[in-house]
């Protein structure tokens, strides 16, 4: 595999299994609701991994747009969460979406190389 498409790929795939993952923590409203009572809640628990699944579906395209929106979603986490929390609340969530960040951030510039080094 080579690092064009490593590059590519695996900020996707990371994308794709960070939404997944974060989507269990969803569940948590069949422990208050029951049966079609929890369908609404279960919709607004999912509304952040809705936004950026459509981000990634765009992101496959736009590297740097994927970027932009986990490095705002790793920010946005930070700061929801409070900075009284136990670092590993930060670790777990704000984390993998820094190191999503970074990947889609490094194949834009692989892909831009060419472009930003050649004068003007």
């Amino acid at each position: 595999m080579n690092m064009n498409t490593f590059l590519h790929f695996t900020p996707r795939i990371l994308s794709l299994l960070f939404i997944g993952f974060l989507s269990l923590f969803a569940l948590d409203v069949f422990n208050e609701y029951e049966g079609s009572e929890a369908i609404i809640p279960l919709f607004i628990h999912l509304i952040p991994m809705i936004v950026l699944l459509v981000a990634v579906l765009v992101a496959w395209r736009y590297s740097l747009l994927g970027a932009a929106v986990f490095f705002v979603f790793a920010v946005w986490y930070v700061w929801e969460a409070g900075f009284d929390r136990p670092w590993s609340w930060y670790a777990l969530i704000a984390g993998p979406a820094l190191v999503t960040a970074l990947l889609y951030l490094g194949d834009w510039l692989h892909k831009n190389k060419k472009k930003i080094s050649e004068p003007l």
